[in-house]
């Protein structure tokens, strides 16, 4: 039997991994995702800086700031953005707005992703892991601080997630 509504038509079907279960809305997000089963969660590279994306999309975002294009500002400051949820990010300094709240101590961000980092504080989460000598940390920053106690910078080149945790920045 379908879980789907009777009203929604074939293109509205929801996209189920084959590996792991997990549904999406837009047959596009199955594809970008299930190459995180195959080895290859960011297959494109930006030829300038080598910075890898999961997504064409991505890699095009990415390519605007080498051609120093920002063409969103904020009429507050003035300070410009390439890509137009940056700004959204910034006037929220203006504003005060923290719109993601964490449900376990009710801590309120600006970014979603610094909620998100927040609660490996709750959960012990701790997804990058030191291939010198296994050790692993909640923050990509700490994994690069600590790689500079073995052989100094050049260690902080090799980054890899933990176990269980995949590449959170």
């Amino acid at each position: 039997q379908s879980i789907l509504a009777p009203s929604q038509g074939p293109a509205e079907r929801p996209h189920g991994c084959s590996e792991c279960g997990k549904v999406f809305g837009v047959k596009k997000s199955l594809k970008v995702h299930q190459r995180s089963h195959h080895g290859q969660a960011r297959p494109y590279e930006c030829a300038e800086c080598r910075k890898t994306f999961n997504c064409h999309s991505g890699l095009v975002r990415h390519q605007l700031t080498h051609r120093g294009e920002r063409p969103y500002k904020c009429g507050e400051c003035g300070k410009c953005y390439s890509r137009k949820e940056h700004l959204q990010n910034h006037q929220r300094l203006h504003t005060g707005e923290r719109p993601f709240q964490c449900p376990v101590c009710g801590k309120r961000f600006i970014r979603k992703q610094n909620l998100l980092k927040h609660q490996r504080i709750h959960t012990g989460e701790r997804p990058y892991q030191c291939a010198e000598c296994g050790r692993s940390f909640r923050y990509k920053e700490s994994l690069k601080d600590h790689l500079r106690t073995h052989s100094g910078e050049a260690s902080a080149q090799r980054l890899l997630p933990g176990v269980g945790g995949g590449a959170l920045p």
